[in-house]
């Protein structure tokens, strides 16, 4: 090991007596495991569920690119056209993958045929509930966490409970609002739940840093750690079950729920908020299926075993050029990676209901929170060679760099087919100069092959989607949650179309956040808008400058006869960017006919943590107001 993390003298705050952990950095160079870590075996059903979903997708994308092969090496293969069969076969193969993972978490849920239970309850376990903030909205974080107290307060469990608010704000304003708010959560807390707040003097290494600085003064007095974001909510329910599950598997570093998006009032956060619950169900029952032990970490909404934590994931500094070495920001993949190599269990429990978390509210703050993903997750393919890690983990990291690596490939893609446009005879490639050795002899792309690769395609994108509203009913969900049979039609088929038109924009601002991170130009780790953005027209052009270019020259090709008409979806898509992204911004909630559309069933039936959530969000606020402490024009 390099050493031991040294963190400076957190500010004054309502703090208990320090119980430190030690917490060393670990290498990359070299195997490590936990002496602690007991001795068990991965289920042998995994590998049958992992061979059940990649074997399919190898398949199928070896179908596809040996019918592309023939196509194009009708005059032989040059080397142009074996970049374009490598770029079909890396994006195909993912989307493959995903339909097998819906596949998979099917057979599942038909097999098992019922909804599994929660886990049993195991011994008694000291949990430290851990919310990181930074510049957060005083009482919305304050305000989940009084609603979470106040549902472990009501229910009957073994279980000690603990919560610490870990702040790093920087603003002297919001952090006055947070102490304020902090003695209104204090007061009104259940008198068996203790509750703390500390406010760091320096940030390092941002949430990293937050979450380590705890473990290593306070971290040897608890011996789990359930990690909390700002807009995490979750029902004591929940908490509970996350709990029960860690002490009843000995195995366990560290287990994962499956969260719930919630509180969506825009069309885009509506349409993320309503894929992901009609979706995402089968989705995770088949991720949960072939990574069983090695499952993955999303940072947030998951318990670990504090003591295994310290001892095997902190994280040290990549390499750079500038010599003192680069803070990993992705760092939730890299930390179950560390776990699961020293011995520890990483699982993931999608049946656990009642863990939320909030959505970004417009396309220009998801694209914005993307730049921030899209460099963290890159710096996971410095990191995928390294000692000791299992297979499943090094997928896990290269998966979520290619999650963006894929939109430059689709770019790409899509500047090929735009260039192959009508044929030989009504192409851009024939302004190429036939003397050129590098000048592809691209076969006639006729009207028939594009529909066919054009169905093709979107069916398989599709396919996920409908065997997620096929296997609703196998989930406990009905179309009766969603607002009934009709407006459950309604809002898949509202939900497929806006999916389509976002699509193409958000490729290319994943080709720009790559571009980014190539070039050097780092996102900065802000805080999210969480209740989004307003953004004037001008700061649209601007934002999605690239897009409209490219889809004008889309469409200029298709009215010149030079581009295929059959793209013209995605041109249009490209050359409205500006519009559809002030689209995305608009509040369903504020017409009758418009409120009940994308809506889920947390929309419909709202859960008792969710209001209980809103009420002490006003409740805080409203007592911000009357101290003082919030000017009536921040209201």
């Amino acid at each position: 090991m390099d050493g031991v993390n040294v963190f400076p003298r957190y500010a004054a705050g309502q703090m208990p007596p320090e119980r430190p952990l030690p917490l060393p950095r670990q290498s990359f160079r070299r195997r490590f495991r936990d002496a602690r870590a007991p001795k068990w075996r991965p289920s042998r059903r995994s590998d049958l569920w992992r061979w059940a979903t990649f074997l399919p997708a190898a398949l199928t994308t070896g179908a596809l690119i040996w019918t592309f092969a023939g196509w194009l090496g009708q005059g032989g293969l040059n080397a142009l056209e074996y970049v374009l069969i490598a770029l079909v076969a890396m994006t195909f193969f993912w989307i493959s993958l995903a339909v097998s993972t819906a596949t998979v978490g099917l057979m599942r849920l038909l097999w098992r045929q019922q909804p599994a239970g929660m886990p049993p309850p195991g011994r008694a376990m000291d949990v430290a509930l851990l919310v990181p903030i930074y510049n957060e909205t005083p009482w919305d974080v304050f305000g989940n966490a009084a609603a979470m107290l106040e549902e472990l307060g009501a229910r009957d469990g073994v279980h000690r409970f603990t919560l610490f608010v870990l702040s790093d704000t920087r603003s002297p304003l919001t952090a006055l609002q947070e102490e304020r708010a902090f003695e209104t959560l204090r007061r009104d807390a259940p008198a068996d739940i203790d509750v703390f707040y500390r406010r760091r003097q320096k940030n390092i290494d941002g949430k990293t840093g937050n979450l380590a600085d705890w473990i290593a003064h306070w971290g040897g007095g608890y011996e789990a750690m359930l990690v909390l974001d700002a807009d995490s909510l979750m029902s004591g329910q929940a908490l509970v079950a996350l709990a029960d599950a860690l002490s009843s598997d000995a195995s366990a570093g560290l287990i994962q729920s499956c969260p719930r998006l919630i509180g969506a009032e825009t069309l885009f956060g509506r349409v993320q908020q309503f894929s992901s619950t009609v979706y995402g169900g089968i989705l995770a029952e088949g991720l949960a299926s072939w990574t069983d032990s090695e499952g993955n970490y999303w940072g947030h909404n998951a318990i670990i075993r504090t003591a295994a934590f310290a001892s095997c994931a902190g994280l040290p500094r990549l390499p750079s050029l500038r010599g003192r070495g680069a803070l990993i920001l992705s760092h939730d993949f890299v930390e179950a990676g560390l776990l699961r190599r020293a011995g520890w269990a990483v699982r993931f429990l999608p049946h656990i209901a009642g863990s939320y978390e909030e959505v970004p509210a417009t396309l220009v703050d998801y694209a914005i929170r993307d730049r921030r993903w899209c460099h963290g997750n890159l710096q996971h393919l410095t990191i995928l060679a390294s000692s000791g890690f299992h297979t499943v983990s090094r997928f896990h990291l290269f998966h979520g760099a290619m999650g963006y690596l894929l939109s430059p490939a689709w770019f790409v893609l899509l500047v090929i087919w735009a260039v192959l446009g009508n044929g030989e005879e009504a192409s851009v490639i024939r302004y190429f100069s036939e003397a050129n050795p590098m000048r592809p002899d691209w076969p006639e792309m006729s009207p028939m092959k594009s529909v066919l690769i054009l169905v093709f395609m979107y069916g398989m994108l599709l396919a996920p989607k409908l065997l997620g509203a096929f296997a609703l009913p196998l989930t406990g969900m009905s179309p009766r949650k969603l607002g009934g049979g009709r407006q459950f039609l309604t809002s898949l088929v509202i939900e497929i179309v806006a999916s389509v038109i976002f699509a193409p924009i958000l490729m290319v601002q994943q080709l720009v956040a790559v571009l980014r991170t190539l070039a050097g130009l780092s996102a900065k780790w802000e805080p999210q808008q969480r209740h989004g953005g307003e953004y004037g027209w001008w700061t649209l052009l601007r934002f999605h400058a690239l897009e409209t270019f490219s889809g004008v020259l889309l469409v200029v090709g298709m009215a010149s006869g030079l581009v295929s008409l059959w793209l013209l979806p995605i041109g249009l898509s490209l050359m409205l960017a500006v519009p559809i992204s002030g689209l995305s911004a608009v509040n369903l909630s504020r017409w009758e006919w418009s409120r009940d559309q994308l809506g889920t069933p947390e929309w419909f039936d709202e859960p008792g943590i969710v209001t209980a959530a809103k009420r002490a969000r006003r409740r805080i606020k409203d007592q911000l107001v009357a101290s003082g402490d919030l000017p009536m024009a921040a209201e």
